[in-house]
């Protein structure tokens, strides 16, 4: 079934198994949830549909018969979408069975496309329809079962039936430990602070909600200003430090800049009250910490997703109260409200956001296993069948990826916090002046005064990038908005190096994201160096790099990646 894209040509190829899956991370909404009963009301929509539209039915039900006949008669012309690698092999086209089987399943997908598209329905409504089934096509899919999936067959006969019995030992170990979903990823494969975030430095200062990592320096002289991350609340930080080659932690660093990252504490059902004033107030405490250590005025913050959220609201915290702690800051990929082209809206409803509410109330936190179910779900083909084929009908191991090792190392968000969220993304609340409160102080985003760099990813499904665009429009003071040619994450790691990495850019912010991509260069290589350009300029000047971390106030303690990384 056709899966709507991004509306800008420009977009990237559809990339390999362990690339595509990387970009279904967690994001920055709310995560409302996905109830069985949302999806059952959805199908009731469908069948009531197709009693007021008889006449669409029996139009579709046609359609898909002289489809099918076509295709049994070997003179149908469907196709599979360019980069559907389900369909990969050979024996799809060569083998006269195979070639009919997946022309047929096509002109069923057709046929359901094209009762979607007819259906008298708001376009909401479409789209929850659009998704439902797909859910269905992709289940359904030849490549899932073994007698339809060639490639699975090959397998199994050149090692003798190995591949299946290594298949079935792998489903009965993912019953057991994995709630019945295929891994995505070889956990045995890597270690927190081994072979994943690995970069020298130590924990600087420590409250109840986060660590405050500073990295040794890598050169002989660094700027100035100090740098501080921000990660997200519903990911651990090291995604900003992963291998060394994919490090923004190690770029920074490498490239003369002093670094302090932010590592948020797992809360547990006992940090349930945590909210927005908690994370905001911890952030306030890591500059002070950083701003002492270094004793720099201000720093230049860079902060991701849910984290660059809550950055935001601090910054109109500042921006309420005169204060001018951050210098410049760097916002990633992240949005202020649920837009219409990210899929995470679709069952959006006031009974919906009432029920995760009582959900994570009940619980004390939103746990981030729940979380990556579904997301999964939100994107099945990518997310849950490339990996029941590999796992249970190849009999291969799923793949080392450090991303994934990353999106699987799930954390939880306080049930206060949560439903803190989930208001602002129904009420649009940091986008309305005054309508939200940081640490008893009305905030207005449009009276954020600091220099911005906004980053957002062209096919970003979680954070589409014109909503990102809106973020970047929504603060105040003077800003650039750049576009990177990827997804989620991939747009987030993005190291130099990679021929087919590009980015648009354009200093103007126009009234439209439209207008700011018609008026845009496009660049190639990574977005890292011109951002690193940007930082240079707004670091302060160069001086001798500091012979030890810390200071007399705020000595070195544990060594990085710090303790709260490793709490489950």
């Amino acid at each position: 079934m056709t899966r709507r894209k991004d509306d800008d040509p420009r977009a990237s190829e559809t990339e390999p198994l362990a690339g595509r899956a990387a970009e279904g991370m967690l994001g920055p909404n709310p995560f409302i949830g996905l109830r069985p009963e949302d999806v059952a009301e959805t199908i009731r929509v469908i069948g009531t549909q197709a009693v007021k539209q008889p006449g669409l039915v029996l139009e579709q039900e046609a359609a898909f018969a002289r489809d099918l006949v076509a295709a049994l008669c070997g003179s149908a012309d469907l196709a599979p979408e360019k980069g559907d690698r389900r369909f990969a092999d050979s024996a799809w086209q060569a083998n006269p069975f195979y070639r009919a089987y997946l022309q047929g399943y096509l002109a069923w997908g057709r046929a359901l496309e094209g009762f979607v598209e007819k259906a008298a329905v708001d376009e909401r409504t479409r789209e929850r329809i659009r998704y439902v089934m797909s859910l269905a096509t992709e289940a359904f899919a030849p490549t899932n079962t073994l007698a339809g999936n060639p490639a699975a067959l090959k397998k199994m006969i050149d090692s003798g039936g190995g591949s299946v019995l290594a298949g079935l030992q792998q489903m009965l170990a993912d019953l057991v430990t994995n709630r019945g979903m295929p891994a995505q990823v070889d956990k045995q494969a890597f270690r927190v602070g081994e072979n994943l975030a690995q970069s020298p430095g130590a924990v600087v200062f420590t409250n109840e909600v986060l660590e405050l990592i500073e990295y040794a320096p890598a050169t002989a002289e660094v700027h100035a200003r100090p740098h501080l991350i921000v990660p997200p609340q519903i990911n651990k930080f090291y995604v900003f430090d992963l291998s060394p080659a994919k490090s923004i932690v190690g770029y920074l660093v490498r490239s003369g800049f002093r670094v302090f990252a932010v590592s948020w504490r797992n809360p547990t059902p006992k940090q349930r009250d945590w909210n927005m004033d908690t994370y905001a107030g911890a952030l306030v405490e890591a500059i002070e910490a950083v701003r002492e250590i270094t004793g720099a005025a201000d720093v230049n913050l860079h902060a991701a997703c849910s984290g660059a959220m809550t950055a935001a609201a601090l910054l109109g915290h500042h921006a309420a109260r005169g204060e001018r702690s951050v210098h410049a800051a760097t916002l990633m990929v992240a949005v202020l409200g649920v837009s219409e082209g990210s899929q995470l809206g679709l069952f959006a409803t006031p009974e919906t956001i009432a029920a995760a509410k009582r959900g994570s109330a009940a619980k004390g936190v939103l746990d981030g296993r729940e979380m990556g179910r579904v997301f999964a779900w939100l994107r099945p083909n990518d997310l849950v069948w490339n990996y029941w084929v590999n796992n249970y009908l190849m009999g291969q191991p799923p793949p080392a990826f450090d991303v994934l090792y990353w999106n699987n190392d799930t954390t939880r968000l306080p049930a206060q916090f949560h439903g803190q969220l989930l208001d602002i993304f129904a009420g649009d609340l940091l986008r309305r002046p005054g309508a939200f409160t940081v640490r008893g102080t009305p905030i207005d985003l449009g009276k954020v005064a600091c220099e911005k760099f906004v980053l957002a990813g062209i096919t970003d499904h979680i954070t589409p990038w014109r909503a990102v665009y809106d973020l970047a429009r929504t603060l105040g003071g003077s800003g650039e908005f750049v576009l990177s040619s990827s997804g989620h994450v991939q747009s987030l790691l993005n190291p130099p190096g990679n021929p087919k990495a590009r980015f648009f850019v354009n200093p103007a912010l126009p009234a439209t994201s439209d207008e700011w991509l018609a008026g845009a260069a496009e660049r190639t290589g990574s977005w890292w160096d011109y951002w690193r350009e940007w930082l240079t300029a707004r670091s302060g000047p160069l001086g001798p790099a500091p012979a030890a971390l810390g200071s007399t106030r705020h000595p070195p303690g544990v060594p990085a990646p710090g303790g709260y990384v490793g709490e489950a």
